[in-house]
């Protein structure tokens, strides 16, 4: 006999990252949530931290009509510092912010506890543990409340955790309200992170490291040791992709229960004519800001190639696509003028007055400005890691090189100064983007991409590259739309000239071979939509509520 599959009645959902655009987990939730109220109409809550306070924040659209006879409950009779409203994206999911600061004062009694009940080491804390572990606590309390005002055993509620800045708000649920079914995912292991990001072999020798040995080495106790006690105490551990997964059995002692990819919604995806004048405009401005910059101009056939994310310049590949860039220059397969641009937001002191001057203008520029690879101006000139590089190749953009590269150190958001587009405003131009990672549990910047038709280069170390892969039924090719490249520990020179012969490849490509390709690359993205990966979601839900209601029982036959 079949048993019963479970669904939840109401779900709360806390990260750091609801109303508060940090990085990719804000992509994740914000595309998710309007597959899930279409399904579940105001049965979910997200729960974020409350930085705003009485400043406006466009992302939250505060109701104080929301929840009122709890609001007031919570406010009086339990000191909750928090308000209700919606999440200003599609699907207006409801939403709590909530203000921890209150808690900073009895964090240490608070770590104790944690200690005594779950044995998370909270002694190493440093940085932003404190303020992420007290915003958890917080969550924790308004859950709680919540739940009890509400709600009663006969209905089925989740609570999911984002990460290890939400898993002592977890672990409280788990221990003080287990009527609850939780679910942590992590999305990238923070010692996983850490031993990439400090240039240590990561792949090779994953079976061999012990993850608290090297949370110790790392000087990353706290951080590990949230994260990995959550991992093995929640009814549903969950993690983004088999890369993770894989990271997660060797580092934390736990596989994922369940795995959750990333998808996205179409909608933000412009359709038929104005996709075309969109793509028409980003061109226009990327090669209007370029004149002005190198003092040249770009004819149409010039191919717009990017890398974009989080400034992590190895994990991110930066620098092997750099590396790429430099050996194109004496590519002689390279058919085609390039222009790269480099878009990770580094420490951006202003936008550069010279090149706004010359926007202003609005003229064609023949002379350079000084400095020529730089859009905006930064407070660590000496020390960074990009126009490190680019001055080791030499690489100042002279009227003979066959590669252009402009560095935008900025966000994206739409007045950054220079461009004063949004992000995917000018994704939308490019020809090929190059996402080389060497640590990517899942990737969201390739699958963006797609989702534009353009044509991307990914590795085997990124959750989205080994998905394609599986979809593809062998390694991703440009045709394809995906060219998934092999990436080991030490292979960063084969890398490089992969990276450099796919840019080639594509500049010899007929318009009907970049059509097919665009056109397979966009077929890739509608595999990847919410209404595809959501259903991994209810098989996490059914296993969390199946987990917490055996444990209800075996409560009720000890109490018996």
């Amino acid at each position: 006999m079949n048993k019963e599959v479970l669904t939840p009645d109401f779900i709360f959902e806390s990260s750091w990252e609801v109303c508060n655009k940090v990085g990719g987990i804000y992509t994740v939730l914000s595309t998710r949530a309007k597959t899930l109220q279409d399904a579940m109409t105001d049965k979910i809550v997200f729960i974020g931290p409350d930085f705003w306070k009485d400043k406006e924040n466009p992302l939250f659209l505060e109701d104080l009509s929301l929840f009122k006879t709890w609001q007031e409950h919570a406010v009086k009779d339990e000191n909750l510092k928090i308000r209700t409203g919606r999440w200003n994206i599609p699907g207006k999911p409801l939403v709590i912010l909530v203000d921890f600061t209150p808690y900073f004062e009895i964090k240490n009694d608070i770590y104790a506890k944690l200690w005594a009940d779950f044995q998370v080491d909270s002694l190493h804390a440093y940085g932003d543990y404190d303020e992420a572990s007290m915003f958890s606590y917080a969550a924790g309390l308004v859950v709680e409340s919540f739940y009890r005002y509400h709600f009663d055993e006969s209905k089925n509620v989740i609570y999911q955790a984002h990460e290890w800045m939400t898993g002592l708000g977890a672990l409280y649920i788990q221990k003080n309200v287990p009527e609850i079914a939780t679910i942590f995912t992590t999305h990238a292991t923070s010692i996983g992170r850490s031993i990439a990001g400090n240039n240590k072999p990561l792949y090779d020798y994953l079976f061999a490291y012990n993850g608290n040995q090297m949370a110790e080495e790392l000087n990353m106790q706290s951080k590990h040791s949230i994260e990995r006690q959550t991992a093995h105490n929640v009814d549903c551990f969950t993690t983004v992709s088999s890369v993770t997964d894989r990271e997660c059995a060797e580092l934390l002692d736990k596989k994922a229960d369940v795995i959750l990819r990333n998808g996205f919604e179409s909608n933000f995806v412009p359709k038929g004519v104005s996709f075309t004048n969109k793509r028409k405009k980003a061109r226009a401005k990327i090669f209007q800001v370029a004149n002005a910059l190198l003092g040249m101009q770009f004819t149409d056939d010039t191919m717009i190639v990017a890398t974009s994310g989080r400034y992590e310049f190895k994990n991110k590949g930066i620098d092997v696509y750099l590396e790429a860039l430099n050996r194109s220059l004496r590519n002689k397969d390279l058919t085609k003028q390039v222009l790269a641009l480099v878009q990770v937001p580094g420490w951006v002191a202003c936008p550069r007055e010279d090149l706004q001057k010359r926007l202003q203008k609005n003229q064609i520029y023949d002379t350079p400005l000084e400095f020529p690879i730089l859009t905006h101006w930064l407070h660590n000139m000496t020390h960074d890691q990009v126009i490190d590089m680019l001055k080791h190749f030499n690489m100042w953009n002279r009227p003979e090189d066959k590669v252009k590269v402009m560095f935008v150190p900025c966000y994206l958001d739409g007045s950054d100064g220079i461009f004063n587009m949004v992000y995917y405003d000018l994704l939308i131009g490019n020809d090929l983007s190059v996402y080389a990672s060497y640590y990517e549990p899942w990737g969201y910047t390739p699958l963006e991409s797609v989702a534009f038709k353009v044509p991307c280069i990914t590795t085997n170390l990124s959750g989205f590259g080994v998905w394609v892969n599986q979809l593809m039924g062998h390694d991703g090719t440009l045709q394809d739309g995906v060219k998934v490249i092999q990436r080991t520990d030490y292979n960063y020179s084969e890398v490089a000239d992969d990276i450099k012969d796919a840019i080639a490849e594509f500049s010899n490509y007929s318009e009907k071979e970049i059509k097919n390709s665009r056109t397979n690359a966009s077929a890739i993205a509608q595999q990847a939509l919410w209404k595809n990966f959501i259903k991994a979601y209810y098989e996490a839900y059914d296993f969390a509520l199946q987990k917490a209601r055996k444990r209800i029982k075996n409560m009720e036959k000890e109490e018996n």
